[in-house]
């Protein structure tokens, strides 16, 4: 397991290898001051997970997620943050990040967190997905199994934009070309009755769907 903390503090940085020492059975850390240190590092790092920090200096917020998702293409992206914006944390999902963990977290929360992440699913905070800041609050929550009608290969790419992969990373992954990619994310989508992949990860969560 290799993760790669993104954090301008030394002692969080630390207190974080402690807290995720046992996240699995060997955790290799890597660390970087800055959203620029972390950009130098090759591309093909074998990274697992990137625990971002939102507030760093230089280049930060959603920029620094841009960057690092444009950068890194195959491992999870995780925000950690002192802001608790339902807004926030919806425009983070959207811009690709896996999840989003509240530093104010307990322990026991941030595990169980990472291993949702690392399970291929999309974490977000109680009340991020009952908050009526959230566009997701609108929608209206579907009925019955929403999934039924998609192809296989529908679900395929609904699980791998859940993942905050890239419309070219998934096509590069299922050996298909990006507009169709586009086309199986629009099946999906109007499956769930919403508008765009947060409103995706939104509704997913809420029906406990294992995507």
């Amino acid at each position: 397991m290799n993760i790669l903390l993104v954090d301008d503090h030394e002692l969080f940085r630390e207190g974080i290898k402690l807290l995720l020492a046992n996240l699995a059975e060997d955790v290799v850390f890597a660390e970087a001051s800055s959203c620029a240190a972390a950009l130098a590092r090759p591309a093909a790092s074998p990274l697992d997970v990137i625990l971002l920090d939102f507030h760093l200096p230089g280049v930060h917020g959603f920029e620094a997620l841009r960057a690092l998702r444009e950068h890194f293409e195959q491992p999870a992206i995780v925000v950690l943050s002192a802001e608790e914006n339902p807004a926030l944390i919806v425009q983070a999902i959207d811009e690709g990040a896996a999840g989003f963990i509240p530093k104010t977290s307990s322990h026991a929360v941030m595990m169980a967190a990472l291993r949702l992440v690392l399970a291929g699913g999309t974490y977000l905070p109680p009340h991020a997905l009952l908050g009526s800041a959230s566009p997701a609050a609108a929608v209206a929550q579907p009925q019955g199994d929403l999934l039924a009608e998609l192809t296989p290969r529908q679900l395929e790419t609904l699980r791998l934009a859940m993942q905050g992969k890239s419309n070219k990373v998934i096509a590069r992954e299922m050996d298909v070309s990006e507009a169709t990619v586009k086309a199986h994310l629009s099946a999906s989508f109007r499956a769930l009755g919403v508008r765009n992949r947060t409103e995706a990860v939104f509704s997913a969560a809420r029906l406990g769907l294992k995507i």
